[in-house]
């Protein structure tokens, strides 16, 4: 098993940033990847950012792409999601997710709100 634990969240404007955080324990060797998804309320889970643990390689929706930086550091088992050039429709409740070698993405958090004003 893999718990993740989210931090960061919080309100900003318009054009804003916020740095959040999700710092996995339990079974970390068995995660390959990381990643981040966004809800608002009446809307499915929307996918944002993903990485492989193993070499970095990152993914991004087009919604985000160029403004938001996934990043992780292996040996806190720790991954963040910069967010630049926030904008309203950015609200969300922020959920991070992990995955192992032979399954999607299992373990997830309890989500960080994310509020931009303008």
């Amino acid at each position: 098993q893999v718990q993740l634990a989210e931090s960061g969240g919080g309100s900003v404007q318009a054009g804003g940033s916020l740095r959040l955080s999700c710092a996995a324990s339990g079974r970390t060797l068995s995660i390959a990847r990381m990643g981040w998804f966004r809800q608002t309320p009446g809307r499915e889970r929307e996918f944002v950012a993903t990485i492989n643990w193993s070499d970095g390689r990152t993914y991004y929706s087009d919604s985000v792409k160029g403004r938001f930086t996934i990043s992780r550091d292996s040996q806190k088992s720790t991954e963040y999601l910069q967010l630049y050039s926030l904008k309203p429709e950015d609200t969300a409740v922020y959920y991070c997710a992990a995955g192992t070698q032979f399954s999607g993405y299992e373990y997830w958090g309890q989500g960080t709100q994310v509020t931009v004003s303008s």
